[in-house]
């Protein structure tokens, strides 16, 4: 019997080019991009997060889920955001999931981008190289098997 529980799992999306946009709205089409965030979802907490921490990754910070949270809370008044999705429970789910999509590291209970690294370059690592090949291998193995039934 083969367990319905996925060993790992990605979602892509191809958006147009990025043209001139902000920096959060970069961000937000990354976390489009990579399934981190849903097309029309307004709850986008972890767009922040990962501003706040590519922020961070760029003074070579690590940051506690808490300065995170604080740091979150000042850019979404800033942009006259609502302030929805703020509770700690909350932001630890989303580090949780960012570190699952091997973006983040978690230390001694402090984050920060992946070895300091542009995102950029661990996409390219992490999941372009090494989780996608992955992935396709196994689905490969499935089709083999399909045709041999």
């Amino acid at each position: 019997m083969v367990k319905e529980i996925p060993l790992s799992e990605i979602t892509i999306r191809r958006y147009e080019k990025p043209y001139d946009s902000s920096k959060r709205d970069i961000v937000r089409k990354v976390c489009l991009s990579l399934g981190m965030l849903q097309p029309g979802d307004s709850r986008d907490i972890i767009v922040d997060i990962l501003l706040v921490l590519e922020d961070a990754r760029k003074q070579k910070n690590w940051l506690s889920s808490f300065e995170i949270r604080d740091k979150v809370e000042l850019l979404r008044k800033e942009n006259s955001l609502e302030s929805r999705g703020l509770a700690e429970s909350n932001i630890r789910r989303q580090l949780k999931r960012l570190r699952d999509s091997l973006l983040i590291d978690k230390q001694e209970n402090k984050y920060r981008v992946s070895e300091f690294a542009p995102i950029s370059e661990i996409f390219e690592g992490k999941i372009e190289k090494f989780l996608i090949p992955q992935i396709i291998e196994r689905i490969k193995e499935y089709l083999v098997k399909l045709d041999k039934i």
